[in-house]
């Protein structure tokens, strides 16, 4: 629970702030769609409002949620999906279980051997848990090559983490990028890094909520604006 009130000095209430937030981040919605639905419940914004409240509240509702994660599984499906930022191609990483759980994501601006290891390490780090038992990928070389440095670098009795290289057994994770292209809709571009980040990490976050991903959570949509809610310390 964040226990500072990050919604001092805005002039809207928190509820309206995190309803503009929630549509934007649960939905495939522009800015400007958020704006006219507000507009026709009496509440009229800018889109520069909208974009400012997403870059603020999404992260934090991102942070607020991380210790309540199910982290369930050990069999990793990891792949990269093209995100286009200030005009330019870049790389979302993203790990997923095999119950379709988020473990992780990182946006590069390279799909080398270096983001390949950044990655896979803050995503063991993230996970909470012990090494994952296999990691499925596509054929990528990089990722073969990290994975036996990790290997090499932890005590050889300790089992080592399997690599499965095979495509088809990798459609756990390509349709977890397929819902979350739908989300972005016509959004996929971004200005700069900063905002895509922080945007994902939102929509990223939303979407567990959704998919009840966390524990000690109320069902239906009502449960997930509780939720939201409970992060910031307001009442349902």
């Amino acid at each position: 629970m964040i226990r500072k009130s990050p919604f001092k000095h805005h002039r809207f209430p928190a509820v309206i702030i995190l309803c503009a937030v929630r549509m934007y981040l649960r939905y495939p919605l522009s800015y400007q769609d958020t704006v006219d639905l507000l507009a026709e419940r009496g509440v009229n914004i800018d889109r520069s409002t909208a974009y400012r409240w997403v870059q603020k509240f999404g992260p934090q509702i991102a942070a607020g949620i991380e210790r309540r994660r199910q982290w369930v599984g050990l069999n990793w499906h990891v792949d990269e999906v093209y995100i286009r930022v200030g005009g330019i191609w870049r790389y979302l990483w993203r790990a997923v279980d095999r119950h379709a759980h988020l473990i992780d994501f990182r946006l590069t601006a390279m799909r080398d051997a270096k983001a390949a290891r950044a990655f896979l390490r803050k995503a063991n780090e993230n996970a909470r848990l012990h090494r994952p038992v296999t990691i499925c990928t596509d054929k990528a070389l990089t990722y073969r090559r990290v994975i036996r440095e990790i290997n090499n670098e932890h005590d050889p009795h300790f089992d080592s983490i399997a690599h499965i290289d095979k495509n088809w057994r990798n459609n756990k994770i390509e349709s977890d990028h397929a819902a979350l292209k739908r989300i972005l809709g016509y959004r996929q571009s971004f200005r700069s890094l900063s905002s895509a980040k922080a945007t994902l990490r939102g929509i990223e976050a939303i979407q567990s909520i959704k998919n009840r991903h966390v524990y000690d959570m109320k069902p239906g949509v009502q449960g997930e604006i509780a939720l939201a809610h409970e992060v910031f310390g307001l009442s349902a």
